[in-house]
């Protein structure tokens, strides 16, 4: 960890002197803290990118229901035409559907994300509703996931004040691991790290709502009682109390739907058609959002280092393709841009993004391997950040990358 001087002289004689503070990412390369402000980025971005349409907007939400709606429809009732003597063909056709229905499902997820920021219409009705709708829909409390999604973008990349993807400090995983030195604790097993890829894939979202894990620890406060769920937690300010109520109320309104479409028309329809479709939304989610903002070139700061620029470019954008543009409305390949910028509209994101990439320089990260590649180099060599000015980078006990001095 150090700083690094640039001096410059000018033509009129004058010399400028600069220190950038540095670190040393889990690869072993030098990171250079961003030295531009805010200003710089918001000033490069056409004022065209700003421009929301309610109809634009909408028929996107029309067209993914359409989706879903014709998906679920030639599913259901073509499935056993086309295989009616065999139970594993009709599965796996099955679970063709249920896939398809979770893609298009994400999709509307990401449309309510982009309510929860004002992104979606100028009007703060129609986000608020169209937004409750499509996140009760998947089983996200609407109002609560957008206070506490808005705190985190506030403070992306603070050790003490981001709600999300919080990662240990080395102190913090001796304490979990039991142990008092690094070097007492053994190389995770593949195996291990596999296990737990999965059970975060599964459930790490509903783990994340129900109990604010890998967000703010709020010590002395019951895990439940500092969930997205309960109106009092410590997640949200007093005034909010009523908003997380109402989005209590669309959780128990999907539960109440599902109950009496299953009663009427079979388990096995809601089955095929939300449930399994809404364990992919689960999935995708925290697959996205995970590789969004855990890299071994990220990032994080302490208090005193953290400014809201340098916490916005600790974020990283990455490539899915056809899903991630068509179908995922580019929230992977643009988000830099979006902690940026969050109410500009995914539609307009790409323009803005290569604006301020200008500004950015060597700071704008982006990775373009495969993501289910990304997710397992990830988790094997980002467990814990350290560092000693500020500037925390992830480090790893299975001898990936930089060792992590005792």
């Amino acid at each position: 960890m150090s700083e690094s001087t640039t001096v410059e002289r000018h033509s009129n004689g004058t010399t400028t002197v600069t220190s950038t503070k540095t670190a040393v990412d889990t690869n072993g390369n030098v990171f250079k803290v961003p030295d531009y402000s805010i200003k710089d980025i918001l000033g490069a971005i056409p004022k065209e990118c700003y421009n929301r349409s309610t109809l634009w907007s909408l028929h996107y939400v029309v067209r993914d229901v359409i989706a879903i709606c014709i998906i679920g429809y030639v599913g259901t009732n073509y499935i056993p035409v086309w295989f009616p003597n065999s139970a594993l063909l009709r599965f796996a056709a099955y679970m063709v559907q249920s896939y398809l229905i979770g893609l298009f499902g994400f999709g509307l997820w990401i449309l309510a994300h982009e309510c929860g920021h004002g992104a979606f219409s100028d009007s703060r009705l129609i986000n608020d509703t169209v937004g409750w709708v499509l996140h009760s829909w998947w089983m996200v409390p609407y109002f609560s996931w957008k206070f506490s999604h808005s705190k985190h973008h506030k403070a992306t990349g603070h050790m003490t004040r981001d709600m999300v993807f919080v990662p240990y400090t080395k102190k913090e995983y001796l304490e979990v691991k039991g142990k008092s030195k690094l070097k007492e604790i053994t190389e995770e097993a593949p195996i291990v790290t596999l296990l737990t890829l999965i059970a975060q894939q599964i459930g790490g979202l509903q783990l994340y709502l129900a109990t604010n894990a890998t967000g703010q620890s709020y010590p002395g406060v019951p895990k439940f009682f500092k969930s997205h769920y309960w109106p009092t937690s410590p997640v949200f300010d007093a005034k909010d109390f009523w908003y997380i109520i109402l989005s209590d109320i669309g959780i128990i309104s999907t539960l109440s739907i599902n109950y009496l479409w299953a009663k009427s028309y079979g388990s096995h329809v809601m089955l095929i058609n939300w449930f399994v479709p809404w364990l992919w939304v689960n999935h995708w989610l925290v697959f996205v959002t995970f590789l969004q903002h855990t890299d071994p070139t990220m990032p994080h700061y302490d208090s005193n280092e953290w400014s809201f620029a340098k916490g916005a470019a600790a974020t990283i954008d990455r490539n899915f393709g056809f899903v991630g543009q068509h179908i995922f409305h580019d929230i992977i390949e643009t988000h830099v841009l979006h902690h940026y910028c969050s109410r500009i509209p995914f539609y307009n994101a790409r323009v803005a993004t290569e604006a301020i990439k200008k500004v950015m320089g060597e700071h704008y990260r982006y990775e373009g391997e495969n993501m289910w590649l990304s997710l397992w180099k990830v988790a094997r060599s980002c467990q814990f950040v350290d560092g000693d000015n500020g500037v925390l980078m992830f480090r790893n006990t299975n001898g990936i990358g930089q060792p992590c001095e005792e």
